[in-house]
């Protein structure tokens, strides 16, 4: 009966574990992405969690990079923010060199890159980027990108008016 009680405990806790969500997941991080610009408090949460990630997976790695950049919009110190950039610009050297072609991460950068000023020339990889991850968003949902990223990508493109007119009406026939 001991062994039994024993095994039954051994089971509740493993099934415990296995439902404790992974902070790296996916939708977590689109969340982060999406909301921690406009949100001090969050920005460092994000920017907390992500500089514990030490894996190689590089949409993660594009994602601390993101959560630095964003760090360089809420710290007042000009030192600061450059600080913060070129970690940002390093963590995504780092996903671009573990895999090119991630659309997503190209996306990313391209967010980033775009955002910075042009003056602190550091958005040199913008046509590629864009080249890369529209590639990809037009053969949705073959491309094997979410269709939440890509209704993610497609607003940011349209709302900052980054498209050419021919890219712009590509875009807006995405079936989502």
């Amino acid at each position: 009966m001991q062994v039994l009680s024993t095994l039954l405990f051994l089971l509740f806790v493993l099934v415990f574990q296995q439902q404790k969500p992974d902070p790296y997941a996916h939708a977590s991080l689109l969340n982060y992405y999406q909301t921690a610009a406009k949100d001090e408090e969050i920005a460092q949460k994000f920017v907390n969690l992500m500089n514990k990630y030490q894996g190689k997976d590089p949409l993660k790695l594009g994602y601390k990079a993101v959560s630095h950049a964003i760090m360089a919009k809420h710290v007042w110190s000009p030192y600061a923010k450059i600080k913060y950039l070129r970690q940002s610009s390093q963590f995504f050297e780092d996903a671009v060199a573990i895999d090119n072609q991630d659309p997503e991460v190209r996306f990313l950068r391209f967010s980033i890159e775009n955002s910075i000023p042009r003056y602190l020339n550091m958005s040199a990889h913008l046509e590629e980027d864009k080249r890369i991850f529209m590639s990809a968003i037009l053969k949705h949902p073959r491309s094997g990108i979410s269709t939440e990223t890509v209704k993610i990508m497609r607003d940011y493109l349209l709302r900052k008016d980054l498209l050419t007119d021919q890219e712009e009406q590509q875009v807006a026939k995405l079936n989502l």
